[in-house]
């Protein structure tokens, strides 16, 4: 029998068409799939979105392989649901690296590259025309107009970033390809999308959860089917599919935003720089402080302008204070009364998180003594568990805030400039008191105030120094560059090397050696760290976790975290442990308990 043929025990169907379907369930059991015959008509290409019988039941599922084979006793794809595949095989195989990296279920991850809805086709407009424009990295453009691979750049800067996407996306929409640009957050996609249609008009297409399910849907299903578009959007939109797809950019790659909370704890440039590789085309990432995980891969470092990459910093040590001077200093009190006479705008910036405390008697910070990190409350160190106790310098016993919410600042404030002009960053007073959820929305800052920089800088985790110093840089961004513009920095630690990165106004010498020793010890990017989380726990959790595990990598735990069991999976390579991981995670869901694994953590 020919290929193609029916087989009369079967009819309509034919014999060497079978695809493997993984249904759309998110549970391990199910990553491989399952084989079902293809109906004779029927097209079901890697990618589509199948009905397929399971248990009973008819349950959604992604075709992940189509090819010939004996389909004897197999059941038979119910129905084809949507106009067109969700991924094709180069993005199938990206995915299926996440779901091992992340320790996530295929059927999870492969749920990301499909829009809420079905995808259905529909008419697409005719493209306004692409202006002739000249930005930098000028070999990117080229390359990437020209569908050619090249090493990643770190375009290294301060934002905004429209004039530079511009420039690069104009010769790669001109010859007919897609961008993709992620950005850290809904505002700053949306902000950066209306500046961008200035040049490209109805090529800009916005992808971010925001839009709600029909829009987001429309403009996940128009990147797919038209080539020629500038994608526009947050993390989500590193899984879509765009039609002739050229040139991948990540604006703020070390935000936050830019990493799943929940698992799958999937981060944007992980899985853009994967498809660079994969798909064969080039990666720009953007930033003022780039993370230890980008410099790792050594990109090509390109600076966007010379010199000073963030505006002039004056550090205000505050030792010299008092106890009991306030939150405030003498100096930023006299700098923002100043702005305010001469009709200018100040922020005075804290971070929502908690802030660095120091002793009321000999004014030194309170650092845990075995890993130098702040307390946040309470006796023990919430990152290693050591006790705190007094002051280690003077044997004092009291310790007062450096920084506080943003109520207590806005009352201190109005008191000595009146509390008719002090207010939250919507206000519309001449002084804004914000937090990092403020900073994009802000315009017109002639002065920032940092009111507590030690809090941020010593944070219980590992990348506290260069989480830190990011957050930090885009406060002091916030006033801009030019005459009278100016941010003041209160710390009590002057000499930390963050402190000095922020009066050079350049990181990179902080962030090598900051790599250096994260490197020696084994922190990535100089090694893989895993954490695992979990809640009603059989009584053999750690004995099983440490048994699959085996000798593949190091386990620490378990403790208490946030009313949780936790252990840290540590090691050079974790691919293996990543696989073993999946079977034990597996089991204790089956009975019963709650398991997050967060790959790749930020706070640890």
């Amino acid at each position: 029998m020919g290929p193609g043929r029916r087989d009369a025990s079967g009819p309509g169907i034919l014999k060497d068409r079978v695809a493997r379907v993984v249904p759309d369930l998110p549970v391990f059991a199910v990553d491989d799939g399952f084989a079902y015959a293809v109906p004779d008509g029927m097209e079901a290409p890697v990618g589509s979105i199948v009905r397929v019988p399971l248990g009973g039941r008819r349950v959604r599922g992604f075709v992940v392989s189509n090819q010939p084979g004996d389909h004897a006793g197999l059941k038979e794809i119910l129905a084809v649901s949507g106009d067109f595949p969700v991924f094709d095989e180069p993005l199938l195989g990206v995915l299926r690296w996440a779901a091992v990296h992340y320790v996530a279920p295929v059927a999870a991850v492969l749920a990301k590259a499909a829009p809420p809805n079905l995808p259905r086709r529909a008419a697409v407009p005719e493209l306004d025309a692409v202006p002739e424009m000249r930005g930098g990295l000028p070999e990117v453009a080229a390359a990437a107009a020209k569908g050619v691979h090249t090493q990643a750049r770190y375009w290294l800067g301060a934002g905004p970033w429209g004039g530079e996407v511009a420039g690069l996306a104009a010769p790669v929409l001109a010859a007919g390809r897609s961008v993709v640009v992620a950005a850290a957050s809904f505002a700053e996609a949306g902000a950066l999308a209306d500046e961008l249609r200035e040049s490209f008009g109805n090529r800009v297409i916005v992808g971010a959860s925001g839009l709600g399910n029909a829009p987001l849907t429309g403009a996940w299903c128009r990147a797919a089917i038209q080539a020629g578009v500038l994608v526009v959007g947050t993390r989500d939109v590193a899984f879509w599919p765009v039609a002739g797809l050229a040139l991948a950019v990540v604006v703020d790659e070390g935000r936050r935003g830019m990493k799943d909370k929940a698992t799958p704890t999937l981060n944007a440039r992980d899985i853009l720089w994967r498809r660079s590789a994969v798909e064969r085309f080039p990666l720009v990432l953007c930033g003022s402080v780039p993370t230890g995980e980008a410099l790792g891969r050594s990109p090509r470092i390109e600076r966007k302008a010379a010199g000073r990459l963030w505006g002039l910093v004056e550090v205000v040590d505050r030792r010299a204070d008092p106890p009991g001077r306030g939150l405030i200093g003498d100096t930023a009190r006299r700098a923002l009364t100043a702005t305010i006479r001469g009709g200018g705008r100040a922020l005075i910036f804290t971070d929502r998180r908690a802030p660095a405390t120091r002793c009321v008697r000999c004014r030194t910070l309170r650092v845990c003594p075995g890993c130098g990190a702040r307390p946040d409350r309470g006796p023990v160190c919430l990152r290693c568990g050591m006790a705190l106790g007094n002051c280690p310098e003077c044997g004092g016993s009291r310790f007062e805030a450096l920084g506080s919410g943003m109520g207590k600042l806005i009352h201190d404030a109005g008191g000595f400039l009146g509390h008719d002009r002090v207010g939250e960053a919507d206000s519309g007073r001449p002084v804004v008191v914000g937090t990092e959820r403020d900073l994009p929305g802000l315009t017109g800052i002639d002065l920032t105030v940092i009111v507590d920089a030690d809090g941020p800088l010593l944070a219980p985790h590992y990348r506290a120094a260069e989480d830190g110093l990011r957050l930090l840089v885009r406060a002091v961004q916030a006033a801009g560059r030019g005459r009278g513009r100016r941010a003041i920095v209160q710390t009590s630690d002057p000499d930390r090397p963050a402190i000095k990165a922020l009066l050079r106004g350049d990181p990179m010498e902080m962030l090598e050696a900051h790599l250096a020793e994260r490197t020696s010890l084994g922190l990535p990017p100089g090694g893989e760290l895993l954490v695992v989380e979990a809640d009603d726990l059989p009584a053999d959790a750690d004995a099983r976790l440490r048994e699959a595990v085996g000798g593949r990598a190091s386990v620490h735990g378990p403790a208490e975290a946030r009313g949780r069991t936790r252990w840290l999976v540590q090691g050079g390579d974790l691919r293996n442990a990543r696989i073993a991981l999946r079977g034990v995670v597996h089991e204790w869901r089956e009975r019963g308990a709650r398991v997050r694994i967060d790959a790749d953590p930020i706070d640890l």
